[in-house]
């Protein structure tokens, strides 16, 4: 099971980062009972499943698999509602990593936390 938690940043958070990586992304699939998505990170391919929210609605399931470069590449020209870009910082927060977008492009200048 998944259960995450999006908070908007507004603060310094560069600095404190201890690992970063771009990303691109795009869904080939949403609806209300799944998503499928397709990435690209540290020039490696990655095919996403997630289910609706089950259980308590927080939570819900998810598959991710490594998939060729090249592949992932071609599934990015398919995504019907265009390709996210942005950089993913790695910050430690006492006993958790919180994973920091910065994103460009359409939505430069949104900067979230995931938990």
């Amino acid at each position: 099971y998944e259960i995450e938690r999006k908070f908007l940043v507004n603060g310094e958070y560069k600095s404190f980062a201890f690992k970063q990586y771009r990303i691109q992304q795009g869904y080939l699939s949403v609806s209300k009972e799944n998503v499928v998505r397709v990435r690209v990170r540290d020039d490696k391919g990655f095919l996403t499943i997630k289910s609706g929210a089950v259980k308590d609605r927080f939570t819900r399931h998810e598959w991710e698999y490594e998939i060729p470069l090249a592949d992932a590449d071609e599934m990015l020209c398919l995504c019907a509602q265009g390709v996210i870009d942005k950089t993913r910082y790695l910050v430690k927060a006492g006993a958790h990593t919180l994973e920091v977008d910065e994103f460009y492009g359409d939505n430069e200048g949104l900067v979230f936390a995931e938990v």
